[in-house]
């Protein structure tokens, strides 16, 4: 008994500890929101500002007021969901044929797959910004829509392909002897099956879009299609000098909200997905 309640003590004690030490920075970021610049300038000490230090909502109001600002919320809702949209359908396709199709060279395109999601980001950058230029798409939603599809689609891909190896052939066969077509059996029966592995593959690949910073920045000059990331970048305010840090602060918290919303409306499914496909994968 001694034993088992030292455990709990011990676990108990790490989880917040892990708790604390995951939540300080969200903790802090959201306290220097609610600062003036002037409490921020001098150095106000704790989490919250002294009287007559805090600036209260206004640094939200000032941020949320700011045409960059809204305009790269904007582009950022835009960019992500047409990419999430476009990715898990393209995912969804290729990784039903990968799991249910036998063709030569199928080791080789999940293979490939997977070496392109692992390559670094920032290598990609030159070649791109250079044929983007090129093409007409740079500083345009579809010269940051390919380059997030190309690194979301593997990953994607390989999640859901874990997914349609484990449901049963005999229940798409079923669906067809009853009278379904081949694109009916697929869209009726086997992709509400693997609706844990769609959500998980969207999640991730609208968590990728939307907190992209380096093509965000590197593949866009204006704020024609500016994400929100890049656009905090540039947030400069009256003093170059003197960066509006807690202006900065809000416009992360604002950026943040949309994540925390999705996680905590799909957190169910979200763990799902994740812990099946690493069981069935």
């Amino acid at each position: 008994m001694k034993k088992d309640l030292s455990s709990r003590i011990g676990i108990g004690v790490g989880f917040v500890l892990i708790l604390l030490w995951c939540l300080l920075p969200v903790a802090w970021i959201i306290s220097l929101s609610f600062k003036s610049q002037e409490a921020v300038t001098v150095g106000s000490p704790g989490f919250f500002p002294s009287s007559g230090g805090g600036a209260g909502w206004q640094n939200y109001q000032d941020v949320l007021q700011d045409d960059q600002f809204r305009r790269a919320i904007f582009n950022s809702i835009g960019i992500s969901l047409i990419a999430t949209i476009l990715s898990v359908v393209f995912a969804t396709l290729a990784a039903y044929a990968i799991a249910r199709l036998e063709f030569s060279g199928k080791k080789f395109v999940l293979t490939t797959a997977l070496v392109i999601a692992m390559f670094p980001v920032v290598s990609l950058v030159g070649p791109l910004f250079d044929m983007w230029r090129r093409f007409g798409i740079y500083d345009t939603w579809p010269g940051l829509i390919i380059p997030y599809m190309s690194f979301t689609l593997p990953l994607a891909i390989w999640t859901l392909s874990a997914f349609f190896r484990e449901i049963p052939w005999e229940m798409e066969q079923a669906a067809q002897v009853d009278g379904a077509t081949s694109w009916q059996a697929f869209r009726k029966v086997i992709v509400p099956l693997a609706a844990p592995g769609v959500f998980t593959a969207a999640i991730l690949t609208f968590f990728f879009a939307w907190n992209d910073f380096v093509f965000g920045i590197s593949l866009t000059s204006t704020e024609n299609a500016r994400p929100i990331p890049a656009a905090l970048s540039f947030f400069v305010g009256a003093d170059p000098f003197n960066r509006p840090s807690s202006l900065l602060a809000a416009g992360a918290v604002v950026a943040t909200v949309p994540i925390v919303v999705l996680v905590l409306f799909f957190q169910r499914k979200i763990v799902a997905g994740l812990t099946a496909g690493a069981v069935k994968g």
